[in-house]
């Protein structure tokens, strides 16, 4: 089920990844959910019910293929 839920640009703007501080990219898994991704250390964090979930253990690596898929949404955006 696609999470419909959609952060805040301002909200966007003011969060970082917790590991290197940098900023995070808002990109859709193939199931339409919303994450958070920092593309520099290719880690994935979740967004639970419009509430970004930013623990460094709970982040996730992205493989090579979502890293492309989250790259070229950025591209096209």
């Amino acid at each position: 089920m696609p999470d419909d839920t959609a952060l805040d640009t301002t909200l966007l703007s003011l969060l970082a990844c917790p590991q290197d501080k940098g900023p995070l990219l808002l990109v859709r898994d193939d199931d339409g959910n919303s994450l958070l991704y920092n593309p520099r250390l290719r880690r994935v964090y979740q967004i639970d019910n419009g509430i970004p979930v930013l623990l460094i253990d709970d982040a996730r690596d992205a493989t090579e293929a979502e890293h492309q898929a989250f790259i070229a949404q950025r591209a096209d955006a």
